[in-house]
């Protein structure tokens, strides 16, 4: 997972630390230590080539992390971005093909748009390859992960005195239970909106509505300053000191069919019932001399 936040975001050559680099694609320990122990000796890295000096760090190790090594102010502009010093070329030929300048070409989002990614095909880099490429010119260096927000808490809102029941602010999910969410709405301590109170329908479990570091806009119900507890709602139709409205939980009447489902036994009719209590009277009679009578021969051959 570390290694794919470091590849993916890529890292600062001259500022990385060993343990760092060591994430790295194609850097082991013993490489990562090699490249600060050279940037002390040497100084900050103007260019990706030098990374051909440092000790033990030969071809096949450049080719798998040249590409995630960054050099933010450096001789190349392109060094600072993810293309890889492989497919250098292939910016050059679009730098000299339209005589601009490198550094005026990285950023200059209109004129790398107004180009036709195909025209700059070649055998070794493809089409996928080349608007890669272009994307990467377009914002160099840029941070691939989402940007993150932050819940913008009520000015003067900061303890708990300064709540008011009714107040409709912005906080931030910090934990989820069974039983309902926590949220941070800035005041040191964090208030609960209640499962029932997370939405207008009916749910089993808080998670279907809201995780961590989701930002939501609550109302608060009740302060309780003594014990510091603090009620929440996400149902913005909800009143402080209303009872809250049951959340719908479908229809469960039972069908009036229900006891006579495909399957089921009836009973028999009364009249049925006598008709087989009278039939053969004489068979139950029957079998019950005949138990006495084996009950009998036993006990006679016990006697002699």
């Amino acid at each position: 997972m570390v290694e794919d936040c470091v590849n993916g975001v890529g890292v600062d050559l001259n500022t990385a630390s060993v343990p760092l680099l060591t994430r790295v694609s194609g850097l082991n320990p013993t490489i990562a230590q090699n490249i600060v122990d050279y940037r002390s000796q040497n100084g900050q890295f103007r260019n990706r080539k030098q990374l051909m000096k440092v000790p033990r760090l030969g071809a096949r190790s450049f080719e798998q992390a040249a590409g995630f090594l960054r050099i933010g102010d450096g001789d190349n502009p392109l060094d600072r971005s993810s293309v890889h010093p492989e497919a250098y070329r292939v910016v050059e030929t679009i730098a000299a093909k339209n005589h601009r300048d490198m550094n005026n070409l990285v950023g200059d989002v209109a004129f790398l748009r107004s180009l036709n990614p195909q025209d700059y095909v070649t055998e070794q880099f493809g089409l996928p390859t080349v608007k890669d490429i272009f994307a990467e010119l377009e914002k160099p260096g840029r941070d691939p992960r989402p940007e993150f927000r932050f819940a913008s808490f009520e000015e003067g809102v900061e303890t708990l005195k300064d709540l008011e029941p009714g107040m409709v602010l912005e906080g931030s999910v910090t934990n989820v239970t069974n039983f309902g969410a926590f949220v941070d709405i800035g005041v040191h301590q964090d208030g609960l909106v209640h499962i029932s109170a997370l939405a207008d329908r009916f749910i089993k479990d808080p998670r279907e509505v809201v995780k961590a570091g989701d930002i939501v806009k609550v109302k608060v119900m009740e302060v309780d300053i003594p014990r510091k507890r603090i009620a929440l709602t996400m149902r913005m139709g909800d009143q402080p000191g209303q009872q809250p409205a049951e959340r719908p939980r479908g229809d469960k009447t039972p069908s009036p069919n229900r006891n006579n489902a495909a399957g089921a036994r009836k009973p028999a009719p009364a009249a049925n019932q006598s008709q087989n209590q009278n039939q053969n009277p004489g068979q139950g009679q029957g079998a019950m001399a005949g138990a006495l009578a084996q009950a009998m021969a036993s006990a006679n051959k016990r006697d002699r």
